[in-house]
Formats: C-alpha cells, sequence, structure tokens
C-alpha cells in the first residue's frame, strides 16, 4: 500500500478514492490541492483536516497547492447545505481571501527550492477574466446537465431533503467551476490529484471528468472522511453553537485549548489519530495508558498541547496550560496575579462582576469587602460565618476574618478574585 494512504487509513481519515490514485502516488511525485473557500476572516477547526491532509502529503515527499477560492467564494459550495448562503461583495471577499493566505502559510512548508514546497493559489486570478459566454462555450459543453444532476449535493436540494428549499442556478454551477479549477491546474500546474471532505466527491470528480473530456487526460480523486464527535453530533462547536476559530483573536488559545482537553475518552482516542502528527506506536501507547488510569486525562493533555502547539505556537500553549491550572486549582497565588487582564478574563469569562473604588478596597477587612461593598454576600453575619467555617478565599487561597487587601493582591493590578466553596466565584474589579 502507498504510504500517504496508509497513514490516512490507520488514521481512520480515509474514506474513498477513484482507481489509479494509489498507482500514481508509487509512481511519481505527484501535485494535488484542495480549496478552502473564504466564508470568514479566518478558518475555523473543522479546516484542521484538509490542512493536516495537506501537510502529510508534503511529509510523504509529494507537492500540496492549497486553493483560496476568490472566484468560488462568491457562488458558494452547494455540499451539505439546506439552503443558499448569503454572497459577499468583493470588498468582504478579497479581504477574508488575505486573511486565509496568512493563515495556511503558518501550517505547510512554502520554503526553499525543493520540488514538493508548497503553493498557494487563489482561483479568482484565472477565473476573473473568463467570459459567461466563453465559459459556457469551452466548458459547459463538456459536462451534461445529467450528469450535474446525478450528484448527491444537487439531488438533496432538489428532492428536499433535510428540508432543503431548492438551489438557484448560480450554485447549481459551483461543480463546474470547482472543475474548471482541476482543469486550470492540471494544465498549468500538472496537479493530478483532488482531496477533499466526502461531501466533496461530486464536485472533485466533475473535475476528472472534465480533464479526461476536454483534456484527455487522467486525473484522481481523493476524499476524507467528515468527523463529527462519537455521540454523532457537529465537531467544532461549542455548546451555544459558535466555531472555534484558528484566530487567536476570534478564539482565544486558552479557550482553543480547553475545546481539545474536554474531549471524551471515545472521542479523544479518535481525535489523537486525526489531529496529530504523532506516530502509531506512540498513540497505541497513550491510548493504553490512558485505558488504565483515565482520570489522568493524559490522552486529552497530549491532544490538547500538540494541536495548540500547531495552531498557536509553544509560548501560546504555556499560557493556556497554566491558565488552566489556575482555574482548576494546581497553582499559587502569585500565579494568578501575575496573570494579564486579557488572559485572566477569558478564564473566568461569566462570573459576575462588581466595580469598587480603589480606595474602598486596598486595607479593607474581608468581611466587609464580601458583604457590604462589593454584595458577593448578602450579610456581614453570612460573610463572618463562611469565613468561620473556612470556605472563602481570596485569589485562590483561604482567608479568615483578620484578612485585609493590599495592593500586591490586585491581578494585573485592578482584580480580585473571589470564591465560596469550590464554585462560587465573584470578581472585584477596582476603579
Amino acid at each position: 500500500m502507498n504510504a500517504f494512504i496508509e497513514e490516512l487509513k490507520w488514521r481512520g481519515l480515509w474514506a474513498d478514492m477513484t482507481p489509479g490514485t494509489e498507482d500514481q502516488l508509487n509512481k511519481e511525485m505527484t501535485t494535488a490541492y484542495i480549496g478552502f473557500d473564504p466564508t470568514a476572516d479566518s478558518l475555523h477547526i473543522g479546516s484542521l483536516i484538509p490542512i493536516k491532509i495537506l501537510a502529510h502529503f508534503q511529509r510523504h515527499g509529494h507537492k500540496p497547492i492549497a486553493l483560496v477560492g476568490g472566484a468560488t467564494g462568491m457562488i458558494g459550495d452547494p455540499s451539505g447545505k439546506s439552503a443558499e448562503r448569503n454572497l459577499l461583495d468583493e470588498e468582504t471577499l478579497l479581504y477574508y481571501v488575505d486573511c486565509l493566505k496568512n493563515q495556511l502559510s503558518r501550517f505547510l512548508d512554502f520554503e526553499g527550492d525543493g520540488p514538493n514546497r508548497a503553493e498557494l493559489v487563489n482561483n479568482y486570478d484565472w477565473m476573473k477574466n473568463v467570459t459567461f459566454l466563453d465559459f459556457a462555450k469551452n466548458i459547459g459543453k463538456h459536462i451534461t446537465v445529467n450528469y450535474m444532476m446525478a450528484k448527491d449535493s444537487v439531488k438533496k436540494r432538489f428532492s428536499g431533503e433535510d428540508g432543503a428549499d431548492g438551489m438557484s442556478f448560480t450554485e447549481f454551477t459551483y461543480q463546474l467551476l470547482q472543475g474548471y479549477d482541476y482543469l486550470h491546474l492540471y494544465k498549468e500546474k500538472g496537479v493530478k490529484l483532488q482531496m477533499g471532505g466526502s461531501d466533496q466527491w461530486g464536485n472533485i470528480t466533475t473535475g476528472t471528468e472534465l480533464i479526461r473530456r476536454k483534456a484527455q487526460g487522467e486525473a484522481f480523486a481523493l476524499t476524507t472522511k467528515l468527523i463529527t464527535k462519537a455521540d454523532g453530533s457537529k465537531f467544532g462547536k461549542s455548546e451555544s453553537g459558535e466555531n472555534y476559530w484558528l484566530d487567536a483573536k476570534r478564539t482565544s488559545p486558552y479557550r482553543f485549548y480547553q475545546f481539545w482537553l474536554n474531549a471524551t475518552d471515545e472521542d479523544g482516542e479518535r481525535f489523537i489519530k486525526f489531529y496529530t502528527f504523532l506516530e502509531k506506536e506512540e498513540i497505541d501507547k497513550l491510548i493504553e495508558e490512558h485505558r488504565t488510569a483515565p482520570h489522568e486525562r493524559k490522552l486529552q493533555k497530549k491532544l490538547a498541547e500538540e494541536v495548540t502547539v500547531w495552531v498557536h505556537g509553544r509560548a501560546e500553549y504555556k499560557r493556556a496550560l497554566k491558565a488552566s491550572e489556575i482555574l482548576f486549582g494546581r497553582s499559587t497565588a502569585e500565579d494568578l496575579v501575575s496573570l494579564d487582564e486579557e488572559l485572566f478574563l477569558q478564564i473566568f469569562d461569566g462570573v459576575p462582576q462588581k466595580e469598587v473604588a480603589k480606595s474602598e478596597v486596598i486595607g479593607s477587612n474581608i468581611v466587609d469587602l464580601i458583604s457590604d461593598k462589593s454584595g458577593f454576600l448578602k450579610s456581614k453575619g453570612e460573610a463572618k460565618r463562611e469565613l468561620t467555617g473556612n470556605a472563602i478565599s481570596v485569589n485562590k487561597e483561604k482567608v479568615n476574618d483578620t484578612f485585609e487587601v493590599s495592593e500586591k493582591d490586585l491581578i494585573d493590578g485592578k482584580f480580585l478574585l473571589l470564591q465560596k466553596g469550590k464554585k462560587s466565584y465573584f470578581i472585584v474589579k477596582t476603579v
């Protein structure tokens, strides 16, 4: 078996390929591409699998091309969608294209002069000068409507499956445009393989068919599995339905790290294969150790480390790790006080806050602070009872009724973290 395909299979990623794909990969260094449509100013973790596939492809000695769909992004891929996507204006779209180019350049090796160095292309560069009449005459006549209608992505929309509401001519042409990309790259870059998720099979094979009919050439398709959680729910969304983005400004490295750390045991065993470059022997060993002592969560910790370092770098991983240790009580008050405002508020997102004059906090007795001044507790009586019961912490350290706040207790010079018991938090922000 070809080493690249073998790797995809043991990792559980491989879904399907056209006949002859493996022979092509064994025969010579092959150039392949995967497309990324610019629907936002950042990719999200749903894009990590195609990025990872390109990275594995390059590591196995082949040449990867990442295509940013500046042209196809104007239309929107109907695959897996039950409704028409809102179209973006050109200015917004071009901005998104630039953002995605910058992101993708972090994950593949574009440097050097080796034959398999990665390339990044934008299909707007070759689509912008093609007229509708030229496209209809030179491309449209080679693919029949019957062929296009037979694709699953089209059939589902026309049959009304999953609440689908039909398809516009604009989206109907998407597979032809993607096929034209493949034809162009076949001619100009020698691309002989297009890869993508299993929902892309119809679009990709339209390209192989167009190359066969238009260029009398042979090209290939390979797809990978679409990732869901073990319970069948959608991968890569928070409980509120928000995406986890690769841009640190949209999703902080701390929240990104927490996503992987909170994977279930079953998902952890799958994700460690999908999303890391760890070898099979190391992964098998990790899974065995985890099954022996699942409470230690070695698998999730290693998964979170590997993916966070890959996406955000070692320094941000260490910050995220430090933040997690603070949240779960494996740190000192000095660690907490040393946090900057941004990371502190990320860790304790959603915790109630009260602004109190700094002069009312510094030197304040703890009884007054946690009752009358902050409103954390209802009364001085309750404050005294909780303090006597050793239930009150300031910056994660237990205090008694003689404690007074000093300047050095303030986190980033302005915050104080109050806590009752294990789970009741409150933030005092000095002003």
